[in-house]
């Protein structure tokens, strides 16, 4: 009998943008083991460097089932299923493909952008559409026959707006015109000052622009963006508005897309900002797709993404629905319904 019938049934990996999650989950739905790093950037990086960096984490997983990987030994498991950020266009997820089965992790390897793992996550099976509104935005759907509907997700080159590093940036950009006279007055501009204990946005960006604060935490404006909404400020409402409308017209054109808008289809929804569950964003969008897709069925995922490379692994291995609902019991809060 091959060395595979006796491992593990999946490594899954959720590599994105500040964090890289995976599990090590058995054939029969238990996840054995779990490791967490740093954001993967391979258009930073390199492919092969940035799979590189995943190799100590597999070995901590190995560490912890007790299966030390061995050089040029037999495989860590059956399968790995990478659900990728930055993996947006088919020859970057070949690419990466390439750059993860030369490890040997596993006889066999399927990379998808992480938009993918979300839906999967969302749903209990290939039909659906996924939005995710995280540190940026983007858009996959699926049809059981294999059809899909993406997005090159390259950020403002192809078109997109938004996420938390868009709301973060459109904030302080409209903060910065309403303290300098260029722009009208707005609550953003003493409450990003406040939430990092300095005079104004300006002295915000100045801070960051002399390394005295991390720009890293650039994203934390976000925060204060929906804050300043539940407060009224028109600009802030506005900027919202325009991020329910971003990701209800993603929505809408995957559906038509794949001629699913007039049936009842999952829309699921991920990523931090979306995951936050803030009332403004999500009652406007949900308002918004009612209208244009009455049928659509919205559902914010709010367990780690994780959980949807891992099924995805499952589906490979053809596993039944009992283990999937094993899985699923290891993260409790896989999704709920929008409000």
């Amino acid at each position: 009998m091959s060395h595979a019938a006796h491992l593990p049934g999946v490594l899954a990996v959720d590599a994105g943008n500040s964090k890289t999650d995976l599990a090590l989950v058995g054939a029969d739905g238990r996840v054995l083991a779990t490791a967490r790093g740093g954001g993967f950037q391979p258009q930073n990086t390199g492919f092969e460097a940035a799979v590189a960096a995943l190799a100590p984490l597999v070995e901590d997983l190995a560490r912890q089932a007790g299966v030390p990987l061995r050089p040029g030994g037999r495989p860590l498991t059956s399968h790995v299923s990478a659900c990728l950020a930055n993996a947006d266009l088919p020859v970057e997820e070949q690419r990466l493909h390439e750059a993860i089965t030369a490890h040997g992790w596993a006889p066999s390897v399927h990379v998808a952008n992480d938009t993918f793992g979300l839906l999967r996550a969302g749903t209990d099976g290939p039909l659906g559409v996924a939005v995710v509104c995280g540190a940026g935005t983007n858009c996959v759907g699926l049809r059981p026959d294999g059809r899909t509907a993406r997005w090159p997700a390259l950020g403002r080159l192809t078109g997109d707006w938004g996420g938390g590093g868009g709301l973060a940036e459109a904030s302080m950009w409209h903060a910065a015109r309403a303290e300098d006279g260029r722009g009208g007055p707005t609550l953003l501009s003493p409450m990003i000052g406040a939430h990092f204990g300095l005079a104004g946005a300006n002295a915000v960006a100045e801070a960051m622009h002399l390394g005295q604060l991390d720009r890293a935490r650039l994203h934390e404006v976000s925060q204060v963006l929906f804050a300043a909404a539940e407060a009224g400020d028109a600009t802030a409402l506005s900027l919202v508005d325009r991020q329910a409308d971003e990701i209800t017209r993603f929505a809408t054109i995957a559906l038509t897309r794949l001629d699913l808008i007039d049936q009842p289809v999952p829309v699921v929804l991920g990523g931090g900002v979306l995951a936050s569950r803030h009332p403004l964003l999500l009652d406007n969008l949900t308002a918004r797709l009612a209208a244009a897709a009455p049928l659509a069925e919205p559902r914010v995922v709010v367990a780690p993404p994780v959980l949807g490379a891992a099924l995805l692994g499952l589906d490979h291995l053809g596993a039944d629905d009992a283990v999937h609902r094993r899985l699923r019991e290891a993260y409790p809060t896989a999704h709920s319904m929008a409000a």
